[in-house]
């Protein structure tokens, strides 16, 4: 009786191995592959073998390795402003690897393979991992590819069975109507417990006129995650998850003497160009600049305003900068003009800086560099790196200080000054009336200040 069992279980596994063999078959023929590749082909992809691959949306700016190479690839996006359709990897590699891609696009129910091209950005600040743009060409009947691999020309095309596919987004245009008029990136949040300062930011963007704010989060303190959340789910707050730690060893500097590492600060450019190509046809004006800089107008109100006066002088779709004014963190003087005004007291135990009690700025020092952020036209830009862009289709302009600047509160840059070097700037003041009771409300609603418990605004 267990010698009859024993025999009919041989034979089913003995059948279990004849259809595994079969199948097995079946995926290798439909990827069949010649050591030699022209500029394109096409196969036809079993579903079995595809889709368990896929990175979904919901973990967006999820890093994918590139076989046989280096190479880390972010996002991918459909590139329409190329003499020919182009698909745009935004990437991360070592500067000095020479590798040769093959693109995997998925076209329909084919699969279509094209030879990629590359380019590292020319800002990386010297350290051994870059940016990159992997340019792949849209073969012949696939205009619309909905998902794209990277593998090198040196590794077997059997391994695309394993390899991660991005969903290639951006597919349609738009030029005239978006969903937001002007949208903020925060690159590399990292070690952030600035809570007070982070909602003052949300709440005074808010009253500029911006309807959403990206933000690339490494990590953060739990009250910051509780603000966030309520953020999120208010929808003004998009939070990237950007954990590059997990295949680099990031920097925690902007140059390799100032924090060893792999790839500069935290990969602040590869994220700043994700936003740029993320939103490109879903807001009007991108701005990008830090959580503890504000870019107010001098003579209005609101950026709707400002952008406006900006067009009428320098021309539409230009680039804008704005020259930075530090205000350090740890001065507190009262406006010249109230000197018996009580400063603003922080709220409560909330951690953080508290924006309207630091109004005294340096001045613009005297080097040839004078730090700047930018609002952009996004639809005008290529590429983007921490202070503007590296390529676009208009020139820069700068805005005056009379029409508008950017405000810095952190830590002082000039440490030789005294205070007396100080120019006082009570512009943020303007909007304290509007601004209090929203940063009231925020941080009751975020569960980070009691009920009964609030601050009152002050005015010049």
């Amino acid at each position: 009786m267990i010698a009859l069992k024993f025999k009919k279980l041989k034979r089913w596994i003995f059948i279990a191995a004849q259809f595994f063999l079969l199948l097995l078959w079946i995926c290798r023929m439909n990827w069949t592959f010649h050591l030699w590749t022209p500029k394109y082909q096409t196969f036809s992809a079993p579903k079995k073998c595809f889709n368990k691959h896929l990175v979904p949306l919901a973990q967006p700016a999820t890093l994918v390795a590139v076989n046989g190479t280096k190479t880390l690839l972010v996002s991918a996006y459909l590139e329409h402003r190329s003499k020919v359709k182009k698909v745009r990897i935004i990437a991360i590699k070592p500067r000095k690897e020479k590798a040769s891609y093959l693109c995997h696009l998925r076209c329909e129910k084919k699969l279509k393979i094209t030879r990629a091209d590359y380019k590292t950005h020319s800002d990386h600040f010297r350290f051994h991992y870059g940016t990159a743009d992997i340019m792949c060409p849209l073969p012949s009947g696939c205009p619309t590819p909905s998902h794209v691999a990277v593998t090198s020309v040196h590794v077997n095309p059997e391994g695309t069975l394993d390899q991660d596919f991005l969903e290639v987004q951006n597919l349609k245009t738009e030029f005239q109507s978006f969903p937001y008029n002007f949208t903020v990136c925060f690159s590399t949040m990292f070690d952030y417990t600035n809570v007070l300062q982070l909602v003052q930011s949300l709440e005074m963007l808010q009253l500029l006129g911006v309807n959403k704010v990206v933000i690339y989060k490494t990590n953060c303190s739990l009250e910051t995650q509780n603000v966030l959340d309520y953020y999120t789910h208010k929808g003004l707050v998009e939070v990237i998850p950007w954990s590059l730690s997990k295949f680099l060893n990031v920097s925690r500097g902007w140059l390799p003497n100032h924090g060893p590492g792999e790839l500069h600060y935290f990969g602040q450019i590869p994220a700043l160009n994700d936003c740029l190509y993320r939103y490109m046809y879903k807001t009007k004006y991108l701005a990008l600049h830090d959580v503890d800089e504000l870019i107010l107008p001098q003579s209005v109100d609101s950026w709707l305003e400002l952008l406006p006066l900006l067009e009428k002088k320098f021309g539409a779709n230009k680039r804008y900068r704005f020259r930075s004014h530090v205000f350090p963190n740890d001065v507190l003087l009262p406006p010249p003009i109230f000197p018996n005004t009580l400063l603003q007291h922080s709220w409560g135990n909330v951690p953080g800086v508290n924006i309207l009690s630091h109004l005294y700025r340096e001045p613009l020092p005297s080097t040839a560099w004078i730090d700047f952020k930018i609002i952009v036209n996004p639809r005008e830009v290529f590429s983007l790196t921490v202070h503007g862009a590296l390529k676009s289709l208009k020139p820069f302009e700068w805005v005056t200080s009379d029409m508008a600047r950017m405000y810095h509160t952190r830590a002082k840059t000039q440490t030789k000054l005294s205070l007396k070097d100080l120019i006082y700037d009570g512009r943020l003041l303007n909007y304290s009336d509007r601004l209090v009771p929203a940063v009231n409300a925020a941080l009751r609603d975020s569960g980070l200040l009691p009920e009964d418990s609030a601050c009152s605004s002050v005015s010049t």
